[in-house]
Parts: C-alpha cells; structure tokens; sequence
C-alpha cells in the first residue's frame, strides 16, 4: 500500500507544508455541516430510530437548503445511540433547518425518546472543507464518523490535508459514496463517509487517503493513527437519507 501511496504524499507536500488553507477556491468553501449524536431512551431506541426514519420525507418537502440528511444508528456498543449527519448549502440553511419543522419535533419528542431530553443532544456544526459528491446515495447502507483532534500547531496542515482529500477519494474509491472532511472548531476536525456494505468500507480504510492520513497522522493528529484516528471510529447503519 505504501507504494501507491507515495504519489500522493510527494503531491500534497506543498499543500500540507506551505499552502494557506482556503488558498484554493473549492466548491464545499460556504457548505455547513452538523453531526448530532442521541442516546435513545431506555425501550426506545426502536421508536426513535421509526422517528428519524419518517423524519425524511419531511426534510425532503421542506428544507431545499438541507442539500444532504442521514439518519443513523450506532453498530457499535452501545447500540442505542442515534444520530443525524447533513450538509447545508450554507450557514442560513443551517438555521432554517434548526428552525424547522422537523428540529421542531425532535424537541418536541425528545422527553420521550432521548435519553436526559434534548439537553443530552451532541450537535457538533462544522465547515466542509471537501467532498467526494454523493453517488449512487440511496444504495447507501451504512456509515463511518471520525473525529479528529489536530497535535498542537498542526491545525491548518491537517486542515489542508482533508480539503486535498476530496478529489482523491472521488478519483480512487468508487465504493465510498460519499465522503467529507470537515472543521468543528480550531482544532477539532472529522471525517463522515457512506458506503453501500462493509466491502466498501473495507476497501475505503485500505485506500489512498486512509494510506495518507496514517503516513502523516503522527505528526499532525494528536494521539497518532491508533488514538487519535482508529480508536475515534464510530460506524452507523443507515435508517433513511433525503
């Protein structure tokens, strides 16, 4: 694997070493995205999981600035966490969505559903600093989170790291269905991809940019390639998408 990867390595040198990173015009640079994770209620996690399912249908008819919208739920132990993962065309599409009627119903049930109501709701909004577009997206199953956390000083590095690793994945995975790199805060960063089966996602943590970030991950992600970045991996099946 390393040999397919040292192409791509002695290509984005001068991206990770010396370019600013918005120094490239990209087509995610005013996409917004959010990631809320939910522990459903004790004997819930089946209803919640019908609620967000339903819930797409609605994102659909009403919000045509939530360009992407994933309900989730956890594969991993324990399995009574639910999320929701979508992209906006920008920041006010953003709001309207917290605004709207299906925000609007989720805090309205979340006393029932959510574990410790809606307070225990886990938004993370961040930037999208690249994307694989969506393909084939309803063939989609399931779906990886990873957060990352930058090592000290290395933000805008890894930054221009995963803004470079859009077109790679576009280029190399046609198994990753969608993929993007993202920006929560200054330091804090993450990966959301889909894949239509585990194959997919097998063939995406053995593919060029995974290759790329374990290469450069003891340098620029705090905890390296095992703490920072493998023990992060949240993988989710895929209840509904709009």
């Amino acid at each position: 694997m390393k040999a397919a990867i040292l192409p791509i390595v002695s290509a984005l040198t001068f991206v990770v070493a010396g370019m600013p990173v918005r120094a490239q015009e990209n087509a995610a640079d005013h996409r917004t995205a959010s990631f809320i994770e939910m522990p459903a209620a004790p004997g819930q996690a089946d209803a919640f999981a019908e609620f967000l399912a339903d819930a797409a249908p609605l994102v659909k008819q009403s919000e045509p600035g939530t360009a992407l919208w994933f309900a989730l739920k956890a594969q991993d132990t324990p399995q009574d966490r639910l999320a929701i993962f979508d992209v906006f065309v920008d920041a006010s599409a953003r709001d309207a969505h917290f605004a709207g009627a299906v925000a609007a119903a989720l805090k309205d049930n979340a006393d029932n559903l959510v574990a410790g109501g809606w307070d225990r709701a886990n938004i993370r909004n961040a930037d999208v600093l690249s994307t694989k577009d969506a393909t084939d997206l309803y063939s989609a199953k399931t779906a990886t989170f990873i957060m990352i956390e930058a090592a000290p000083g290395q933000s805008d590095q890894l930054a221009a790291l995963l803004r470079a690793a859009g077109p790679i994945v576009a280029k190399t995975e046609p198994g990753t269905l969608f993929w993007a790199g993202l920006q929560i805060d200054k330091t804090t960063f993450a990966i959301f991809d889909i894949f239509a089966d585990e194959a997919g996602r097998a063939a995406h943590f053995d593919g060029q940019v995974a290759g790329l970030l374990m290469e450069k991950s003891g340098d620029l992600v705090r905890g390296g390639w095992t703490d920072g970045v493998v023990a992060n991996v949240r993988n989710y099946d895929i209840l509904a998408i709009k």
